[in-house]
């Protein structure tokens, strides 16, 4: 498999690192508008024609479209912020290419209730294109990530082996990671954290969709493995999109352990305008608020030797078997000092970079077939958790 790699962030440089010990990706491009990032990447891997570097501007549809028919990849890879989503989308289509991407093409809230009623879901222009996609006989697997992709995967798990039915599928993610030395460094890309924070969240239920208030139904989940208790809250997020439209469930939420701290400053952010992510004019020059604060910030792939502890990301469902009500949380839990050593990058950018690999791993084999636009639930889940447990990121289950 040849892959054309656009982004080469935190997450970027980990799915590379992981790709480095498959034999099958033949070659990946790291394409970045940073191209020095990019190409401390390619020495780091050792360089040469299998990771071949390229500038590239990810808002650009041409220039996505030009590497993809220089390299004549198979796959064109999506690992940038998904602001940029529609015209790396578009290029692989309009090139003929597979499309993978972890996060969806951005929502927008309703115009006058954007607290109840449902605006434009994440993902609802790539839905839009599926018959073009399924005519073109290209696949694009929208949140293959972690969350959303390994959760979702282990959705469809428990729907097809685990239960007769299920009364909700709740998202559950958190962690007791620490940065020393920072009163507050993400893990992840704060550009992200904050869309997905501060708009409406997307509940599932009865049927159909509707929103809420961010950070609303505050509850205590137990993670395993040592993590403990951890303050979750309702967020937007792609598997109560996706969940659906493969998987009967009463009802899905995603739930986001962010703590009293975090939920503070991006309140304030909000309120002070700093959550903006259109260009504004400051003293003559445009720029984006939300950029401004996001290079403020330390880069989350830098943080790796500073953080310790555990994130994990998991499924919780609770529905019937044999008549009988059951409960079960499935999970994948990442060492920081474990990825730290086995790929030099931190754990939240590690689980999220393996879940690509392995989804690659089976498309490229045959085992994942499928045309048209899917989610991670539109596949069987047990080839990817048995590869799962062979990259080294086994999955778990809790009964609750």
């Amino acid at each position: 498999m040849k892959v054309e790699l656009v982004g080469v962030g935190g997450v970027g440089e980990a799915i590379a690192r992981i790709a480095k010990e498959r034999e099958f990706v033949e070659q990946l491009v790291l394409a970045d508008y940073d191209v020095e990032r990019a190409q401390a990447v390619a020495d780091a891997l050792g360089g040469g024609k299998r990771f071949p570097v390229e500038c590239i501007d990810a808002s650009d549809q041409r220039q996505v479209e030009q590497l993809a028919l220089k390299y004549d990849v198979d796959l064109i890879m999506n690992a940038v912020d998904p602001i940029y989503n529609k015209p790396i989308f578009d290029a692989a289509l309009a090139t003929g290419k597979h499309y993978m991407d972890m996060a969806m093409t951005l929502s927008e809230p309703h115009p006058t209730d954007p607290y109840k009623q449902v605006g434009v879901m994440l993902g609802d222009y790539q839905f839009a294109q599926n018959g073009r996609w399924e005519e073109a006989g290209k696949l694009a697997l929208l949140g293959m990530g972690v969350e959303p992709g390994v959760v979702d995967v282990l959705a469809r798990y428990a729907a097809d082996y685990l239960f007769d039915s299920i009364d909700e599928i709740g998202i559950r993610d958190g962690a007791n990671l620490t940065v020393e030395g920072y009163k507050f460094a993400p893990t992840f890309s704060i550009w992200t954290t904050i869309e997905e924070c501060l708009n409406p969240p997307l509940i599932w239920e009865n049927g159909d969709w509707h929103t809420t208030a961010p950070f609303s139904e505050p509850e205590v989940f137990e993670f395993p493995e040592g993590i403990g208790p951890v303050d979750v809250v309702n967020v937007e997020h792609e598997e109560v999109t996706l969940i659906p439209r493969w998987i009967k469930a009463g009802r899905v939420t995603f739930k986001y352990g962010l703590g009293a701290e975090f939920i503070n400053v991006l309140k304030v952010l909000h309120q002070l305008g700093l959550d903006n992510k259109n260009k504004i004019s400051v003293r003559g020059v445009m720029v984006s608020p939300r950029g401004v604060v996001a290079a403020c910030l330390t880069n989350p792939a830098y943080l790796g030797h500073l953080m310790k502890g555990k994130t994990c990301a998991g499924t919780w469902v609770r529905g019937k078997k044999n008549g009988v009500e059951k409960q079960v949380y499935l999970y994948q839990v990442t060492d920081n000092d474990e990825s730290m050593k086995r790929f030099g990058c931190q754990a939240v950018v590690v689980q999220t970079a393996v879940g690509p690999v392995v989804a690659w791993d089976l498309i490229e084999h045959g085992v994942w077939r499928g045309t048209g636009v899917l989610g991670p639930e539109a596949f069987e889940p047990l080839p990817f958790m048995e590869k799962m447990e062979d990259y080294g990121f086994p999955c778990q289950l809790m009964k609750m």
